[in-house]
Order: C-alpha cells, then sequence, then structure tokens
C-alpha cells in the first residue's frame, strides 16, 4: 500500500536498497528533520521552516545575557509540552522493525525530539548529535536533569543548579555551542564501522554532522539517501530516493520482511 504513495523512481531504488541491505552490514541509520515532520514537527530551513518564524537563541546570547535566559525559561514550559505530545510516525516505526530485524545497528540522528526512543529503539542505539529537548545540563557540573523536573519554572525566575548552583540549560545544541564530545566521537565511529548508512530527511548542510555520510562513504560505506529534495551529496550516494521519510521507510522494511 505505501508504494502508492511513491514515485516509480522511488519504488526501485528502494528495492535496490533493500537487496543490499543484508550483505552491507552493519548499517546505520542518519536522521534529519525531515523524518519527524510526519509527526506535526516542522522542520527548520524549509519553506515553513521554524527558522522563518522564531529567531533561535545563540549560545554566547544565552550565556552572557541574563534576559535572554529569562525569556528562554518563560517560553519553554510550552514548548516542552507540546513537544512532549508528538507521537513516532511510520518511518520512526520502520526503523525500529529494521533494528529488531537485526539490519540495523545504530541511529544517528540531528532531532532533539526523542521520537525514535518513544517508536521504541533503544536508548543506547540511539545517537543524539544535537541533544534532547528532554533533558536539562548544568553548563557548570555537567549534571544532567529529566526535563520534566523543572516543567513548572516559576515566571519571571532562572533556575539554578539543585547541584552546584550553577547555570541550567535545555539538553539542546544551540548556534554557537559545540557537540558534546562524547557524543560525536560516537558518532564519527558508527559512521567508520557502517558498510551502508542510510541517511533520512536530512538537508546534510549542517556541520559537522552532516559530514558523517561523507566520513562513512570514504571508510567503505555505501550511501543510501532518502529525502523530499535533493541534497549536496547525492552525488556520492550509491541509491537516491526522493521520497516522503514515512512511506519511503515502510515500503522499505517490508520489502525486506522486518
Amino acid at each position: 500500500m505505501t508504494a502508492n504513495l511513491l514515485t516509480p523512481e522511488a519504488v526501485l531504488t528502494l528495492e535496490e536498497v533493500a537487496a543490499a541491505l543484508p550483505s552491507r552490514q552493519p548499517a546505520v541509520a542518519f536522521t534529519g528533520a525531515g523524518i519527524s515532520t510526519e509527526s506535526g514537527i516542522p522542520d527548520y530551513r524549509g519553506q515553513d521552516g521554524l527558522w522563518k518564524r522564531i529567531k533561535p537563541t545563540g549560545f554566547k546570547d544565552f550565556v552572557s545575557k541574563p534576559e535572554v535566559r529569562l525569556a528562554y525559561w518563560a517560553r519553554r514550559p510550552e514548548r516542552y509540552r507540546e513537544m512532549s505530545l508528538k507521537q513516532p510516525n511510520s518511518g520512526h516505526l520502520a526503523l525500529v522493525r529494521l533494528q529488531r530485524a537485526g539490519l540495523l545497528d545504530q541511529i544517528i540522528t540531528q532531532n532533539i525530539d526523542g521520537l525514535h526512543q518513544k517508536a521504541g529503539a533503544e536508548p543506547e542505539s540511539v545517537i543524539e548529535l544535537h541533544g534532547s529537548i528532554h533533558r536539562i545540563r548544568c553548563l557548570d557540573c555537567g549534571t544532567v536533569f529529566d526535563a520534566a523536573e523543572f516543567d513548572e519554572v516559576e515566571p519571571g525566575i532562572e533556575p539554578a543548579c539543585p547541584v552546584c548552583g550553577g547555570m541550567l540549560k535545555e539538553g539542546t545544541i544551540s548556534f554557537g555551542q559545540s557537540l558534546e564530545p562524547q557524543v560525536l566521537r560516537r558518532g564519527l565511529e558508527a559512521s567508520r564501522r557502517s558498510r551502508l548508512m542510510l541517511v533520512v530527511g536530512s538537508t546534510l548542510i549542517v556541520n559537522p554532522a552532516a559530514k558523517m555520510p561523507r566520513i562513512a562513504e570514504q571508510s567503505g560505506a555505501s550511501i543510501a539517501i532518502v529525502n523530499n529534495e535533493p541534497t549536496p551529496l547525492d552525488s556520492l550516494a550509491s541509491f537516491v530516493a526522493i521520497a516522503p521519510a514515512g512511506p519511503a521507510l515502510e515500503y522499505l522494511a517490508d520489502l525486506v520482511g522486518a
């Protein structure tokens, strides 16, 4: 049924990926915002992207300007509650099906929504390059908290770390903020080890994350890209399917009997 939602060209490409997948192990998925749009989460740079409507908070401003932090914490509870209600779609579920069939190892994601885990992916198998909205981190002592613990922040108050009294921030990577070194290392290791990288819903323009498919290809992996529009790395890929993430991944999982 899902094949009816795909172009003939995409169907053919996905059939080729399905044929290659069992022999190109370990396979790794690399996901971007495009896999979550079908769950009602807007992407960032598309025609109706989030950054067209909301100016993102830069890390330097967050650290240096108390008024920026107060505004950040004032709007966070509503945004977090809205995000917490989002549910995984057929694309997230299809990746879990591939994992359980032994055809997909880790999932490297640029997304902060936690929908891969909500779909059933083992938390340790998901590498969240840009962090998670479901965590709060102390910028001073590094302690990580469950975001729900800060769901009722009093208006006009900036919460402090319960452990050291330091500055708290949502556990996501802001503009100008470096990726967590251990998370970046895990992503690079998974990329180098993979024999097939399935890239889904990413524009592949945000570095250093976007370098991972290139690193995988340089390490001998086949690259399969599923995206609604062309990407800068299409010329490196063995397979390119211009298609929506959900129907494409569901069709792929059906093809391999996952």
